[in-house]
């Protein structure tokens, strides 16, 4: 079952309202009216994450899809991959993304004005310090998605997304887009005022919080597209600490994990007791029931490319199901909420990792190699390589012989340029790794991949490094709030 939005920007600003801001410390539809208690405000910070999913329609448009020629058509599948407009309004779109990450930003600024009606306070701190950054990373996912923000130098001066700091007490208000430029010096603002205020204590389940450690993976994912790679590297130590962080990843290759069952395979990749998984967001969503049987998906010729030859010598560890149009590796378990006891309808979740270990890993390693710490950048790819390959899949345990070296990178780049080779192996890996959880689509946009589409009619459709259709479009009703569509 689909969940319907029907906010207008200036109306998700009001989500938390009535009629006013008055309104809203007076009566809330989930009961939260006091926000004089730390207890409400925190409550109040759950709903601060964009409780939306952005990858099947991220998914669709990058290079990790295909058309298999049948399976399920969905307009949040096919208009990607057919680099059209969605005009699809409903959950798994990128309007409702949109609305859903506004509907974060307008909690996140009522937590913040009732915390600086109360004053001061350890505990108020430390939601400060989650609001601050929470309103900085929903900022961030809609200037990469809507925006021309894949690289905020260069484009610094194109149209970026209204950064809303305050609340409203106006049914319509207008809005500007202000520039690229703005939102990512907004953005890194409201991330570095926040992050010292962050106390994980204060939280009894993290992982669905931004803590210090999800705070610090947000940096090195924010720096990295700021190519500011030192802050990369700072950042993502503080995550994955001095010492060897194969701990921290998922150990995809082991005996314990490949005897995983199916059922078993999807609930454990995104528990909270998942050491790799650092944030996650619970998003009313079909993805988990879905992208296995998605016309346009993981198809035979891609799982060839990817499953052939790598740079390890070895195989993925991974078990891959289905069939030539169900091929996918399992990732995500339905959670299904009825609407009552006795209900047969209801609204499907899925719980979606926002960051993840393997991530910080591999931003260390680009971040790495782009300063020309060569060996450095080596070391965290062999710490991956050592947790996802096996010799074959008739010989399913890892060797040592298949940790990458730099003989090994150039030979299968056909390259004399290390730094080159290190990061198309970084990006290679990184493609396969997050399979079905729509991470290809940002690194296509930050190093201007062109992506290829082939249907089986014959038609071949090419998305091009400038090509208007690599942002998103901003929904339509947003016009009545005086914010500009993006040209097509």
């Amino acid at each position: 079952m689909k969940t319907k939005t029907n906010y207008l920007l200036a109306l998700f600003l009001l989500s938390l309202a009535c009629t006013s801001c008055n309104k809203f410390l007076d009566v809330t539809p989930d009961q939260r009216a006091d926000l004089e208690k730390n207890e409400n405000i925190g409550e109040l910070l759950a709903t601060a994450y964009p409780q939306a999913n952005y990858i099947p329609f991220t998914e669709a448009i990058s290079d990790n899809a295909g058309d298999k020629g049948s399976g399920t058509v969905s307009q949040v599948n096919s208009a990607p991959f057919l680099f059209q407009d969605v005009a699809d309004i409903y959950s798994d779109s990128p309007t409702y993304y949109w609305n859903a990450a506004y509907k974060a930003i307008a909690a996140a600024n009522h937590a913040l004005q009732a915390i600086e009606k109360q004053g001061k306070g350890a505990t108020l701190n430390a939601f400060k310090g989650e609001a601050l950054v929470a309103r900085a990373y929903a900022h961030f996912m809609l200037v990469k998605l809507f925006a021309w923000g894949d690289d905020p130098k260069e484009n610094a001066g194109k149209p970026g997304i209204p950064y809303v700091t305050s609340v409203e007490d106006v049914v319509v208000k207008k809005y500007e887009r202000g520039t690229v430029g703005q939102v990512y010096e907004a953005i890194e603002k409201d991330l570095l005022a926040g992050l010292p205020l962050l106390d994980d204590r204060i939280y009894k389940s993290p992982k669905y919080h931004f803590t210090t450690n999800a705070a610090h993976a947000f940096a090195s994912r924010f720096y990295l597209f700021k190519k500011n790679y030192a802050k990369v590297i700072e950042h993502s130590n503080l995550v994955l600490g001095s010492g060897d962080p194969k701990s921290l990843l998922r150990q995809v290759n082991s005996a314990t994990y490949r005897s995983l069952q199916y059922y078993e395979l999807e609930a454990q990749y995104t528990r909270a007791e998942n050491a790799a998984n650092i944030l996650l967001v619970e998003a009313p969503s079909i993805w988990g029931r879905s992208y296995p049987r998605y016309r346009y998906s993981f198809d035979y010729p891609t799982f060839q490319s990817l499953f052939g030859s790598n740079v390890s010598g070895g195989s993925w560890g991974y078990n891959i199901y289905g069939n030539d149009v169900t091929l996918n590796i399992p990732k995500f378990r339905e959670h299904f909420v009825r609407q009552d006891l006795h209900a047969e309808t209801g609204i499907p979740y899925n719980m979606i990792p926002l960051f993840t270990m393997e991530e910080v890993l591999f931003n260390r390693a680009e971040a790495n190699s782009m300063l020309g710490n060569f060996d450095a950048a080596l070391v965290d790819l062999n710490h991956y390589v050592a947790t996802r390959m096996v010799v074959s899949q008739q010989n399913p345990v890892f060797s040592a012989a298949l940790l990458l070296s730099r003989n090994k990178l150039l030979n299968f780049y056909e390259t004399s340029d290390l730094q080159y080779a290190l990061v198309q192996c970084v990006l290679d890996l990184k493609r396969f790794n997050f399979m079905h959880e729509g991470m290809r689509w940002f690194d296509i946009i930050r190093h201007k991949l062109k992506v290829v589409h082939r249907t089986t009619d014959g038609k071949v459709l090419t998305l091009g490094p400038n090509d208007p259709m690599r942002i998103f479009q901003i929904p339509q009703e947003a016009q009545s709030s005086g914010i500009e569509l993006n040209p097509r």
